[in-house]
């Protein structure tokens, strides 16, 4: 049996969210790419990593899900879909949440300019990246739609560890640029999980 996303009527729901999700996330992206050698130096690579991490997660878990039937999660596999759309949504809903926060200050490649603020409202009240983890948690709903326990491993650890990267160069450059008001914001917020991490 195909994975869920691809069996009517979990196909229309999956697809529909997915494109709606990530339509907007390529649209906000797209209208803010900046020229290929501008700020290497602060984004170390971190946003190219991102691109090519996620596509490759993505596609592996898509192409577990069908290969390898024997990591289908065979109990509760309907629950596990619909914890993944709801996953979805709610990560969805927080990158834009995030993207509004950051306004003009959003850039795909890290870009800190001296002077600029330290963003400390809505969601960056309690954690330092957000948008990073709403970015993580996008690609485990996919994961867990997919009803895989290699897709969803695959749409854990790649997200995680590109994600990672990006939040080590993105804080070193708050830091070298920003100094002592970014400085006292790590202190007082953790990076991905209130009062946790």
């Amino acid at each position: 049996m195909p994975p869920l996303p691809f069996i009517y009527p979990y196909n229309f729901i999956f697809w529909l969210v997915y494109c709606l999700a990530f339509l907007q996330e390529w649209q906000m992206i797209s209208g803010r790419r900046q020229k290929a050698d501008e700020n290497k130096r602060q984004d170390r690579g971190s946003f190219r990593l991102i691109i090519w991490g996620i596509q490759f997660a993505v596609i592996t878990a898509f192409i577990c899900a069908f290969a390898v039937p024997a990591a289908t999660i065979r109990n509760g596999q309907v629950m596990c879909f619909w914890a993944g759309i709801v996953i979805l949504v709610a990560a969805a809903i927080l990158r834009r949440h995030c993207f509004n926060m950051l306004g003009n200050h959003f850039r795909p490649a890290v870009t800190v300019i001296q002077g600029q603020p330290v963003i400390e409202r809505g969601a960056y009240k309690w954690v330092r990246h957000p948008a990073y983890l709403a970015g993580i948690l996008l690609f485990v709903g996919i994961g867990l739609a997919l009803g895989n326990w290699i897709s969803i491993a695959v749409n854990v650890l790649v997200p995680v560890a590109v994600y990672g990267y990006r939040i080590h160069v993105e804080e070193q450059a708050l830091v070298e640029t920003l100094g002592t008001p970014y400085r006292e914001y790590m202190n007082r917020t953790k990076r991905l999980i209130p009062f946790l991490f």
